[in-house]
């Protein structure tokens, strides 16, 4: 299966909610390398680099979000992978 890489922009009330736990956590269990942060405008910024069909139901599921967020928009800007990533975090 083909490698992509998304690089996300999500906007609305998505800080304070959990959110890159739980894109984190979800990262993980489909083993997605990249990274996810806060970014100082409100939004959060992911990287994400795997299966295409399992990076795809990540983004899918960062348009909604946990049941705490209440997501506006999501820029999706596809990459070429790099496989510069070993595992997934959250940056600080």
């Amino acid at each position: 299966m083909a490698k992509k890489c998304a690089h996300l922009v999500i906007h609305g009330n998505v800080q304070g909610v959990f959110f890159r736990a739980y894109l984190r956590d979800r990262a993980e269990r489909s083993k997605i390398t990249g990274w996810v942060k806060n970014c100082f405008d409100g939004t959060v910024e992911a990287l994400l680099e795997g299966e295409e069909e399992l990076v795809q139901q990540i983004v899918d599921w960062a348009r909604t979000g946990p049941s705490e967020a209440e997501v506006k928009k999501v820029d999706v800007n596809w990459e070429k992978p790099k496989g510069e990533f070993k595992n997934f975090s959250i940056v600080y």
